[in-house]
């Protein structure tokens, strides 16, 4: 009921694999924007967001598997194009994003980026070089679970990580994916970090909403199911229905995609401020 200070903030997703594989109502807003660099700008330049996030997903050692120099060359475009907040994801192999988010680190020195993502198996080597090494933030990834996020937050603090330093990414799903278990989650990191004053869960969240475009509701056509009714409407309604959740559960950011979901979503943080 006090003042909020610092509110909730909305976030861009884009990946080093341009356009290829997003909606078509997504790329329609890109439309023009040839290289990484132009993309990023209109990302940045989206009515309400607040910061870009750079998913390496080429990196992937099952997809593409592009090389680490070829993705932090993208990384460099796109640092370089943009002056908003910059967040960088890897490509959610523990193997792969250990060398790529260790480079990533070192090559933004200076920009006090957010590198997504350290987890249990890989926290030693990204916390050392972005939240040691190269004074960036780190992201600590758990799986929508109160006790591994905070093992995970005491464990990167022991490593000498400030805990200023640290953003929880607890996890979360699309809604009608078990999404209540999202949530009793977020209540309860909430709940410890606030009423019982626990150091270790009072870091800032900020979850993917995005990945609501990875749903059947969303992905399937049309032609496919069309007793669901346009597919574009269907995505955006998850992704806006996602983050709203998400918001009122304690999260302090949100990632999105769809340019309508972000110009929503921060309308309705301004409204609730």
């Amino acid at each position: 009921d006090g003042e909020i200070k610092n509110g909730p903030k909305v976030g861009v997703e884009i990946t080093d694999l341009g356009m290829e594989g997003e909606p078509e109502s997504v790329k329609a807003y890109y439309e023009g924007a040839a290289t990484m660099g132009e993309i990023a700008k209109k990302a940045a330049a989206m009515e309400g967001a607040d910061f870009l996030c750079l998913r390496l997903a080429g990196g992937d050692p099952n997809g593409l598997n592009k090389s680490v120099e070829e993705l932090i060359e993208t990384v460099k475009e796109v640092a370089d194009a943009v002056d908003v907040p910059l967040v960088v994801e890897g490509c959610k192999n523990v193997e792969k994003d250990s060398e790529l988010l260790t480079k990533v680190a070192e090559v933004l020195q200076g920009r006090n980026v957010l590198v997504m993502s350290a987890r249990e198996e890989d926290y030693k080597a990204v916390g050392a070089a972005a939240g040691l090494a190269y004074s960036q933030k780190v992201g600590a990834e758990s799986a929508v679970d109160i006790n591994l996020a905070k093992q995970l937050n005491v464990v990167m603090t022991q490593l000498g990580v400030s805990a200023d330093s640290i953003v929880m990414n607890v996890g979360s799903a699309a809604v009608g994916y078990g999404y209540e278990y999202v949530v009793s989650t977020l209540d309860r990191i909430k709940a410890a970090a606030l009423s019982q004053d626990d150091k270790m869960l009072q870091m800032p969240i900020t979850p993917i909403a995005s990945e609501t475009w990875n749903v059947k509701e969303a992905m399937a056509t049309e032609e496919e199911s069309p007793e669901w009714g346009n597919q574009e409407v269907r995505g955006i309604s998850m992704e806006i229905q996602t983050a709203a959740a998400s918001l009122a559960s304690g999260s302090d950011a949100v990632i999105l995609k769809h340019p309508q979901s972000v110009a929503t979503i921060s309308k309705m943080i301004q409204e609730l401020m």
